[in-house]
């Protein structure tokens, strides 16, 4: 085990050593590789004590605590001291299981990830799976999305409270192993209406887009000043007007297409509404490169939620036919009303032409490829699928909630097959 030095006060005991196994393994370079799956490791169990067993209640204030993580692999065992705070938006406000951003005191390879000093802790408690995070996660590493996250399951004990199964996974920021960019010069944005100028009016990172009146959040360079904003909103802008005159060949120095179309085709393929928004999309631009769609991020709004029921949440999968760019992106056909942003390329014929052969390239590997790797993780979880429940009980059960997920995808990929095949085919 990794040993740092814990002060007396911040010893840890840790409580439950599951046995469920998840096939998934780091590759030479950390990167898993979703298509063969090597071997198995257990969901691993993770103890925090905060000083003087302090409550977590702010998402601004970090207090501090120590950290104690035990896997079945020895060299992935862990301890040492940090500081935590909660995370989220609708999870933190809505829901009693909260999420969590932990910030190590020093760099650590959390798990086989490569090392950072942030980490988030996704409660999923809105997602009765507990997988779509891991599935969409999974989707966007095989089709090539930039700085993918990662899904590490791990049970939690809280100042000595068993609090349930959580999602470690990377912070979305800047840095040598998130999303790696230059610190100074390279560019993180999210669009995310949370983050924007409407109801973040007092922030000095964000703006409205000059073409397509989005909100902007500036995530990197992390200490910004108003002539640098004002080149970003400069830049931004041009890749704007590009995307407005639907010119392939214009855009195409500006912008990574094809990146663009896997990232659309997982936006439909999951149903996630909140393109719409938008919320919790990014996008960012190393110096000297293009714009580029990715970190993926946040996906339990997908799958057909039902928002009637959005403050108790756990209801999804009802249709399959649901759409959110619609028989016609371009119109909006039969979707949602989506930022244009998103669409006004489907005016354009060669890019219609790359989506559709781009959705037959992958439309297979989708139920077969990426959800056979992430049902291994579902069956690693079972049994602290079944404690988290204990611990959280939501009326549902989540065996029965994967499969419906499985037959939701299923009927929707064929569903979606029809639909994009009779896209209209551009006009210029």
């Amino acid at each position: 085990m990794k040993q740092k030095f814990l002060p007396p006060f911040l010893l840890l005991s840790m409580l439950f050593f599951s046995r469920c196994a998840v096939n998934e393994v780091p590759d030479d370079e950390g990167e898993p590789d979703v298509s063969t799956p090597v071997e198995t490791y257990q969901v691993a169990k993770i103890a925090i004590k905060t000083e003087n067993s302090a409550s977590i209640t702010s998402k601004d204030t970090y207090i501090k605590c120590a950290v104690t993580l035990e896997s079945d692999k020895n060299e992935w065992n862990y301890s040492g001291t940090g500081t935590i705070k909660g995370r989220g938006n609708s999870s933190w406000l809505w829901y009693p299981k909260k999420p969590f951003r932990l910030k190590l005191d020093e760099k650590d390879n959390l798990l086989g990830l490569k090392a950072d000093r942030d980490w988030v802790l996704l409660a999923d408690y809105r997602d009765p799976t507990h997988l779509m995070n891991t599935y969409v996660f999974t989707v966007g590493q095989g089709l090539g999305i930039p700085f993918p996250n990662h899904s590490r399951y791990i049970e939690v004990t809280l100042n000595n409270n068993y609090i349930g199964m959580y999602m470690l996974t990377e912070q979305v920021e800047q840095g040598e192993n998130r999303v790696a960019i230059d610190k100074t010069e390279g560019i993180l944005l999210s669009l995310d209406v949370d983050d924007g100028p409407e109801l973040s009016p007092g922030a000095k990172d964000n703006f409205w887009s000059s073409v397509y009146k989005m909100p902007v959040c500036v995530k990197s360079p992390e200490i910004i000043y108003s002539t640098q904003l004002s080149g970003i909103k400069s830049d931004f802008a041009q890749l704007e007007t590009a995307i407005k005159g639907a010119d392939y060949a214009a855009v195409a120095k500006l912008f990574d297409i094809p990146v663009f179309i896997n990232f659309l085709i997982i936006q439909e393929l999951v149903y996630n509404v909140e393109v719409a928004a938008p919320r919790s999309m990014y996008l960012h631009k190393n110096k000297g490169g293009k714009w580029t769609m990715g970190p993926l991020w946040d996906f339990d709004a997908g799958f057909d939620f039902d928002w009637g029921t959005m403050y108790t949440g756990h209801n999804y999968f009802k249709s399959y036919k649901e759409l959110v760019l619609g028989t016609s992106p371009l119109n909006h056909s039969g979707g949602y009303n989506v930022p244009s942003f998103f669409t006004d390329l489907f005016r354009n014929k060669q890019f219609v032409a790359e989506y559709k052969a781009r959705w037959q390239v992958i439309k297979e590997k989708l139920m077969t490829e990426y959800w056979d790797t992430s049902q291994l993780y579902a069956n690693g979880f079972a049994e602290a699928a079944q404690r988290d429940a204990k611990r959280w009980p939501i009326d549902k059960n989540n065996a029965a909630e994967i499969q419906k997920m499985k037959l939701w995808l299923t009927s929707r990929i064929s569903y979606l097959s029809t639909v994009i095949e009779n896209y209209p085919a551009g006009t210029k």
